[in-house]
């Protein structure tokens, strides 16, 4: 079973005032409950892990798009560290995927895959689905059902976030960052409607502006 931060559902969080928010934010946000140094230590954990299981292999790191493109950029980073500083290295290629399952707040039942042309591409490959939080579980398990018709070589999955959720399908990634409350957040590419991707620090959003930003 995979290891994991674990945030509790009673976590008070931070006050914003100690951190640099955006002030076109600060009245959108209840509290910053992962800041931007932890994410970026246990990114740098997760990168170790990753190459300690995986190394040997080439491997082709597969972001799914919008979201997972911050944690993804600063986890190859690490993998990079790693690969000129080690006795062990791996060869790292990349693609993009992008995957829609929310509606405002709320997820959908249907999943919207962007780009699943290109998975015949993954045949024989060793792929790492690097994805930014995992709700119900639901979107993944679509994506990995679509990517087993290509017949890769080794799939893994790690997620910055797995949500605590009465709605999860039971699904688990191999490499998990942080397990967070079943609260909406944002911030760290995490967004609502397009909004907060430019947070540093992941935040819980608050009902106000669930309803400022609405589509």
């Amino acid at each position: 079973m995979a290891s994991y931060l674990e945030i509790p559902d009673d976590e008070e969080g931070h006050d914003l005032d100690l951190f640099c928010v955006p002030r076109h934010y600060e009245s959108d946000l209840d509290k910053v409950i992962i800041p931007h140094g932890l994410i970026m230590d246990r990114t740098e954990r997760l990168a170790r892990d990753i190459i300690r299981d995986m190394g040997g292999h080439h491997i082709v790191a597969l972001c799914v798009l919008k979201g997972g493109y911050k944690f993804f950029a600063d986890l190859l980073d690490y993998i990079k560290v790693l690969n000129h500083n080690s006795d062990k290295s791996v060869p790292l290629t990349v693609d993009f995927i992008r995957v829609k399952s929310y509606c405002n707040d709320k997820s959908t039942n249907s999943v919207k895959v962007i780009g699943g042309d290109e998975l015949s591409n993954l045949s024989g490959k060793n792929v790492l689905i690097v994805e930014d939080i995992v709700e119900t579980g639901r979107t993944m398990q679509t994506l990995l059902s679509l990517l087993s018709e290509c017949s890769p070589k080794m799939v893994k999955v790690v997620s910055l976030l797995v949500k605590r959720t009465p709605r999860s399908s039971g699904y688990r990634p191999d490499y998990i960052g942080f397990e967070v409350p079943d609260a909406f957040l944002v911030g760290y590419a995490l967004d609502y409607n397009e909004y907060f991707r430019d947070l540093s620090h992941i935040c819980i959003l608050n009902d106000q502006a669930k309803e400022k930003y609405k589509v």
